[in-house]
């Protein structure tokens, strides 16, 4: 089956995928050395870190870079451009949930580097208003199940 490439899905995938690896080996560079040791002394398990409403600097680090969005971020980017090297896309619903998940982080924290994402957004949504080709059909799928049931 020859499939066409969703060019604008994949730049889109591969932003929000630099996004999530940007995010996640810049934090884990800047806390990994202060608090990586006590994270796998098993810190995180006594009580005093455990408190979610009062972080300790040790839980706010783990937090901060390896149980953050990086590498949700980098796994949805890897699919996305999954998808789009299958000539398809992500469903528009994903895209504007992580659209306005960008918008309200922004209103909240500041601009940084995941307005990038709206980028993404972008890409992604024109790459799904693109046509996807269909498949052509060959001499064994001809109507599929329902055409062979009607002859029978």
């Amino acid at each position: 089956m020859n499939q066409r490439r969703n060019r604008p899905v994949i730049a889109g995938g591969a932003i929000i995928t630099l996004c999530g690896i940007g995010h996640s080996v810049a934090a884990l560079l800047q806390v990994a050395p202060h608090h990586g040791e006590a994270w796998f002394q098993g810190a995180l398990w006594e009580q005093a870190n455990r408190n979610v409403t009062e972080f300790t600097p040790v839980t706010g680090a783990f937090w901060y870079s390896f149980n953050s969005f990086g590498f949700p971020l980098l796994m949805l980017g890897a699919l996305v451009i999954a998808l789009g090297l299958r000539g398809t896309a992500a469903p528009r619903p994903v895209v504007w949930l992580m659209m306005l998940w960008t918008v309200i982080g922004e209103i909240a924290s500041g601009p940084s580097p995941l307005l990038l994402l709206l980028i993404a957004g972008v890409l992604m949504l024109i790459g799904a208003s693109r046509r996807t080709p269909t498949r052509r059909r060959g001499a064994h799928d001809q109507g599929g199940v329902a055409a062979r049931l009607s002859t029978t």
